[in-house]
């Protein structure tokens, strides 16, 4: 019976030091904080067209559509939407993913609104790209509780939007330099 009380405890205990340190690192305070992401997009566009299956099934077009659509639409979210629905929740995938950076491949469904298009055109991603770069300055606007629903993550405030922001871009930005094999 100790065992099991004294487990129980920790586990509380590990988890509440976990939320903790996530919570600080879910506070994105820095306008500029995706400036080298966003460069890193820019620089690809021209390499659109790369493809390695055994990397991935779609082209590095297919990952900077994704990527651009999914930072734009979680910005017309938050302000969208109605900062007094907003409600604190733990989430143990949420808090695992963005305090470690970390979302894995090939295991969740991208929701049909951030979905590209059969054909991406070079255009389209560039005005995209502008747009991002105007949203994620601008959200800064934002009250702190505007909020966006993700599919797994549940309700996410401003700040946590943004870390999901972050982690995701940093995910396909991930999967394109190994499909361009670079390091």
């Amino acid at each position: 019976m100790k065992k099991r009380t004294l487990l129980g405890i920790s586990m509380v205990l590990m988890l509440l030091v976990v939320s903790t340190n996530s919570c600080a690192i879910m506070k994105v305070t820095d306008p500029n904080f995706m400036d080298n992401n966003i460069a890193e997009i820019e620089q690809k566009i021209p390499l659109r067209d790369e493809l390695n299956p055994s990397v991935s099934k779609v082209d590095v077009a297919w990952h900077l559509d994704h990527s651009l659509k999914t930072i734009n639409r979680i910005c017309d979210s938050l302000f969208a939407s109605n900062p007094d629905s907003y409600r604190s929740s733990i989430n143990i995938s949420r808090i695992l993913s963005l305090s470690n950076n970390y979302i894995p491949r090939g295991k969740a469904q991208s929701p049909k609104v951030v979905l590209p298009p059969e054909e991406i055109r070079t255009e389209d991603l560039y005005i995209q790209l502008e747009d991002a770069k105007k949203n994620l300055v601008r959200i800064f606007e934002a009250n702190v509780n505007s909020n966006f629903r993700h599919p797994v993550f549940g309700l996410l405030n401003r700040g946590q939007a943004l870390r999901f922001i972050e982690v995701h871009t940093e995910h396909h930005l991930k999967i394109m330099r190994d499909i361009l094999e670079e390091e």
